[in-house]
C-alpha cells in the first residue's frame, strides 16, 4: 500500500526494488513473487523481499509475527540475508 505522504521511488531505488522482488521470501524461502518490505518509509536500499504470508498474512510481519518467530527471524537478519543473496 502506498502511502500518500511518501516520496516518489528514484530510477535507482526502483531498479533495486525490482531485484528484490525477484528474491525468494527471506523468511520461509517461498520463490512465488515476493513483496517488497520497506523496514522504514523510503529505505528501498535495505528492504526485504517476502513473500504475501509473511509480510501481511495473519502470522506475517504486519500481523502476529508468528511465521518470523518460529524461523527465529528479525528484521535486521533478515536485512542481512536479503544483502547476502543479492551479492
Amino acid at each position: 500500500m502506498k502511502s500518500k505522504n511518501k516520496k516518489a521511488q528514484t530510477p535507482d531505488e526502483k531498479e533495486h526494488a525490482r531485484k528484490i522482488a525477484a528474491l525468494p521470501c527471506v523468511v520461509c524461502g517461498t520463490y512465488d513473487g515476493s513483496e517488497v518490505h520497506e523496514p522504514e518509509q523510503g529505505m528501498w536500499f535495505i528492504s526485504i523481499p517476502l513473500c504475501p504470508a509473511c509480510h501481511r498474512g495473519p502470522e506475517g510481519w504486519h500481523g502476529t509475527r508468528l511465521r518470523w518467530s518460529l524461523r527465529k527471524m528479525t528484521e535486521l537478519k533478515a536485512i542481512n540475508e536479503t544483502l547476502r543473496m543479492l551479492a
